[in-house]
């Protein structure tokens, strides 16, 4: 087991709305090491919402959790994925011979590391659990990618791109200022792509976020 929660220490998980959290809250079963909190849609509310959790509690480690959409051929619907690095996908500039990062602009970085023995725990015991998982790097957008060619031009942009969420940069922005590592993890209701709300599937999204909730109760210790 990964020892994570030492000295009275407790485990932060962020969602982004209600319907999120009460899925990890019933996989959790009232786990009193974890507080999860639905910091609002997008990073800057997570980030602000998180940030003034950190401030006002000691935690060994934050973790993004919701439900997003995969990339296709690296995340189906109904899976998951563990996040190698979360990436600011769309903060940067945007030129006539494309987007340039913060990092080509040196300016700063879009992506923060995850610790890869985490990870690689973590993505283990969900599989020992006989559930679908994958590992990347999980985007962060303010605005939700709606066609098959920014789709297309993401997974070119960043190679291994795997699924898409809006809050996962914030939260890690402010874990990663406290000093405390940082997990995200995304049940995947949709591919990445042209929008489709008929082809959601956010009822068994909801559902394998539940069911890996109960996998990190068990798990992170």
């Amino acid at each position: 087991m990964v020892r994570i929660c030492e000295s009275g220490k407790r485990v932060l998980v962020v969602t982004a709305v209600s319907a999120e959290r009460e899925a990890v809250l019933r996989g959790l079963h009232s786990d009193r090491r974890y507080d999860v909190l639905a910091a609002g849609v997008g990073q800057v509310s997570a980030a602000v919402n998180t940030a003034k959790v950190l401030e006002a509690s000691d935690y060994s480690l934050v973790v993004c959790a919701g439900i997003g959409g995969g990339f296709f051929g690296r995340a189906e619907v109904g899976s998951l994925v563990v996040a190698n690095e979360i990436v600011a996908a769309d903060l940067g500039v945007e030129t006539p011979e494309g987007f340039s990062s913060l990092e080509e602009l040196d300016l700063g970085s879009n992506r923060i590391p995850v610790d890869a023995s985490l990870v690689n725990y973590v993505t283990e015991a969900l599989l020992a659990a006989k559930l679908p998982v994958n590992t990347g790097p999980v985007l962060t957008v303010s605005t939700v990618t709606g066609t098959a060619e920014s789709a297309a031009e993401l997974a070119a942009r960043i190679p291994g791109a795997s699924a898409e969420g809006m809050e996962g940069y914030g939260v890690a922005f402010a874990a990663q200022n406290r000093g405390i590592p940082i997990l995200e993890l995304r049940a995947i209701s949709n591919l990445v792509g042209p929008r489709d709300r008929a082809a959601w599937r956010i009822k068994e999204a909801l559902a394998v976020l539940e069911a890996a909730s109960s996998v990190l109760s068990e798990v992170l210790v």
